[in-house]
């Protein structure tokens, strides 16, 4: 049985079970992605997919949808935060 990470969404709706070995690839992407400053949150799957390896990125199946889950799921944990009042919605890793 493959080990899962469950994430939430910071409106508190129920979570979706992901292979750990998608959350953690994912989330490293992220943070990789945010090391550089603020993203907008309509590019950040996109940018931090890149930093995804090809077997990875293939393995992973639907790309934005996994990047948006596990976005909101470090969102709940405070691991990445939107910056208040900004359109579009930036993401920044937490001061």
């Amino acid at each position: 049985m493959t080990e899962r990470t469950p994430c939430r969404t910071p409106a508190g709706k129920s979570a979706t079970n992901i292979p750990t070995w998608k959350f953690d690839a994912c989330r490293a992407a992220l943070l990789a992605e945010l090391t550089g400053g603020p993203v907008p949150a309509k590019d950040i799957a996109a940018r931090a997919g890149e930093r995804l390896s090809a077997p990875d990125r293939d393995a992973l199946g639907a790309l934005g949808w996994h990047m948006t889950t596990v976005r909101l799921e470090m969102e709940v944990r405070r691991e990445l935060e939107r910056i208040p009042g900004q359109t579009p919605v930036t993401l920044r890793r937490p001061r």
